[in-house]
């Protein structure tokens, strides 16, 4: 339940980007278009948890450095590693570049992430 909760919240923080911020395209229509953003939603949530750790871990200098700014930097190639990915997957999904497009867009996808995953149970009890 909980991984499902997860694509369901990268799915809707990668379609609220790809509204926003012109450079983040899906491909297709209706149930392709719906179907293609779950699949980059889990290509995106693989990513965030096998290479983004290492990627932080390798880059903490800079992390420390410039007072977790870089981070933002770290999203945005993890945008775009999901973007090579889901191309190579057969999967519509494009960034066009690092400045703009995938930046706001790792921006726009962790402010909505945040919320989203606040309305999704976690499958924890509440008392």
């Amino acid at each position: 339940m909980k991984l499902l909760a997860s694509v369901v919240a990268n799915g809707v923080a990668l379609w609220v980007a790809s509204a926003i911020v012109s450079g983040i395209e899906f491909g297709g229509r209706g149930l392709s278009q719906l179907l293609t953003i779950l699949g980059v939603a889990l290509v995106f949530g693989l990513v965030n948890a096998v290479v983004r750790p290492l990627v932080q871990l390798l880059s903490l200098p800079l992390i420390v450095l410039t007072l977790g700014l870089f981070l933002i930097i770290v999203n945005a190639l993890m945008l775009l590693l999901t973007s090579w990915l889901s191309g190579v997957l057969g999967l519509s999904f494009t960034v066009d570049d690092l400045f703009w497009s995938a930046i706001l867009g790792s921006i726009i996808i962790s402010i909505v992430s945040l919320f989203v995953g606040m309305l999704l149970p976690d499958g924890r009890e509440r008392a």
